[in-house]
């Protein structure tokens, strides 16, 4: 058994009209505001970081062997 729902499309044009307006100010505001959304920038543990470390050769080493392997594995 199902239910008979009449939609009304004048309401729910009106909605999403104010919907995208509200979205369209609040991203004006942002951008006006130039701020960076994400706020990466002004975290406290990003401060710190290094981009590499005088160990980062291992990873080359084992992303190569598991290549290999792969490799080897694939073959036989």
């Amino acid at each position: 058994m199902g239910i008979i729902v009449s939609k009304n499309n004048e309401d729910n044009n009106r909605l999403n009209q104010r919907i995208t307006a509200d979205l369209r100010e609040r991203a004006n505001r942002t951008a006006s505001a130039g701020k960076d959304p994400d706020l990466v920038e002004d975290s406290d543990y990003a401060r710190d970081l290094k981009k590499t470390g005088k160990y980062s050769w291992i990873w080359i080493v084992l992303i190569v062997l598991a290549l290999l392997s792969l490799g080897v594995i694939c073959i036989y």
